[in-house]
């Protein structure tokens, strides 16, 4: 329990976003940023078990505040914050795709989101015990370094299959707009002689009008 408190102090002694708005509400309310931290939680816990919207509400905890570092440490000359976000993102895509095939099931979990929002937090604190940071070391990446060649090797022929196919339809596509133009040319060449030009009716008009005096 000690760890924990130790952990959850070191955390609220960092700078960020959550921490600096923490501070801002101690200093106008006089409650220690602790027992802000920890009521917003718990708040945060019981809306999440009960309340409405509470996908919505745990996507934005998910995709806001990580979009938002994303963005300082893109404009930040270190590189290290590149790099923990950029694994915040391999592991949120991830998740995200394996949780497109599981949500029908495990949305009927009454702590399904609670626990989801739990995940992302995990994966977001910084520290050494971030779990984005955790999860691509010990999972993700060893099982890349081991197959990364043969999903090279897919994506290469997929991706030249795909131009081919692209450059067969676009072959197509040109070829039927030549002929069609072809067809629309021999008629109009078909149609044009039947058809007297302005000058030729005025020349019958004025040969009638001098036989008539």
């Amino acid at each position: 329990m000690d760890g924990l408190r130790q952990r959850f102090e070191r955390l609220l002694e960092q700078r960020n976003l959550a921490t600096e708005a923490l501070e801002v509400l101690e200093a106008k309310t006089g409650v220690d940023k602790r027992y802000l931290a920890a009521g917003a939680a718990t708040l945060l816990s019981l809306y999440l078990l009960f309340g409405y919207g509470a996908s919505l509400l745990c996507n934005l905890i998910g995709f806001v505040y990580p979009a938002y570092a994303s963005i300082k440490a893109i404009e930040s000359p270190s590189k290290e914050d590149d790099t923990v976000w950029l694994t915040y993102w391999v592991v949120y895509s991830l998740f995200g795709l394996a949780e497109f095939f599981s949500d029908l099931l495990l949305s009927w979990f009454p702590f399904y989101y609670a626990g989801k929002c739990a995940f992302l937090l995990f994966c977001m604190i910084p520290g050494p015990w971030n779990g984005a940071h955790m999860l691509y070391h010990r999972v993700i990446r060893p099982l890349f370094l081991k197959h990364h060649e043969a999903v090279d090797s897919v994506v290469t022929d997929l991706s030249g299959r795909a131009l081919d196919v692209a450059a067969g339809i676009t072959r197509d596509v040109l070829q039927t707009l030549a002929r069609s133009r072809a067809l629309v040319t021999s008629a109009a060449g078909a149609v044009g002689p039947l058809l007297p030009s302005e000058p030729t009716i005025a020349k019958v008009s004025v040969t009638h009008l001098q036989k008539d005096k």
